[in-house]
């Protein structure tokens, strides 16, 4: 008995839970002021500025190139012109694209009194 009881208690019960997750603000009984100041207030504020490809920054990151190894000199054979060596060429590291937004220093944030 209880197991035909249980269905039927939530098929009840789904359709008010339902309507209590719909927002009713503002009603119809409100004033044409408070209805104006509700929607002035779920208005979403814009915070900083847009990103996407068109607010990339001006100078773009340099990526990092590897290091190239040394190439020896080949002797020559038979009179010919010997092959003279290549030295290495050091690895570049990558640039970054703008400078840090961090702050140089901390200001009095790190100071505290206890």
């Amino acid at each position: 008995m209880l197991r035909k009881l249980i269905p039927l208690a939530a098929i009840l019960a789904f359709p008010a839970v339902v309507a209590a997750q719909t927002p009713q603000v503002p009603n119809e009984h409100a004033s044409d002021r408070a209805k104006a100041m509700v929607a002035q207030h779920r208005v979403t504020p814009v915070r900083g500025e847009p990103v996407g490809l068109d607010h990339r920054p001006v100078t773009p990151a340099t990526p990092a190139i590897r290091a190239t190894r040394a190439t020896p000199a080949v002797p020559s054979s038979g009179g010919g012109a010997a092959t003279p060596a290549v030295p290495a060429k050091p690895a570049t590291p990558a640039v970054p694209a703008s400078p840090s937004q961090k702050p140089a220093s901390p200001g009095n944030s790190a100071s505290r009194r206890p």
